[in-house]
């Protein structure tokens, strides 16, 4: 069956070294917002398109999962309604999710993200101290439930297609419609 993983962690957690070892061992395709940044914009993280990436990636993953293959998005995640929106549009057609979180302390991650920053600055941006303190208790990390597969967080009242379309503006189609889970979108 096809299956959408959902890496999730810190900066300097480890997720795009997972995720490759998950896409060699797998067949999986692998989707990371981070690769494709300085190819299109010439910097790792323009002002307002990040999230343009990352929906063209949810789409092309969405295409992938109804073709019967797998797809790996390497975003982060750190709320549980991303993940839950994204759980609920692989079901819509026809796919599993499953959350890998990469935990990682403080110390890891500091190593870690300098030695991105000196070996391969072209793919990165300066991350400092500050700004990783700062977002270490925004993550909301996943719990058993959710971890094995079981996504219980209830849609918004706008539904979770809608909510997609306002947080990843080119993840659906352009018609923007709403697909009730389990069964596949006619194309």
């Amino acid at each position: 069956m096809a299956e959408l993983t959902l890496i999730v962690g810190h900066p300097g957690a480890g997720k795009t070294t997972r995720a490759k070892a998950l896409a060699a061992a797998t067949g999986a395709v692998r989707l990371t917002p981070d690769e494709w940044m300085v190819p299109l914009f010439g910097h790792p993280d323009p002002d307002g398109k990040r999230d343009v990436v990352e929906g063209r990636l949810i789409w092309t993953a969405t295409a992938i999962l109804r073709a019967g293959g797998s797809a790996i998005l390497d975003f982060g995640f750190w709320g549980r309604d991303e993940r839950a929106a994204l759980a609920w549009l692989a079901a819509s057609v026809g796919a599993t999710a499953h959350t890998l979180h990469l935990p990682v302390d403080r110390v890891t991650q500091t190593e870690r993200v300098a030695r991105r920053q000196r070996e391969t600055p072209e793919l990165t941006w300066q991350l400092t101290q500050a700004e990783l303190d700062e977002w270490r208790p925004l993550l909301q990390e996943p719990d058993a439930d959710e971890l094995a597969g079981r996504y219980t967080l209830p849609p918004p009242q706008e539904g979770w297609a809608r909510w997609i379309a306002r947080r990843w503006p080119t993840a659906l189609d352009g018609a923007g419609r709403e697909v009730t889970p389990g069964t596949r979108e006619r194309d």
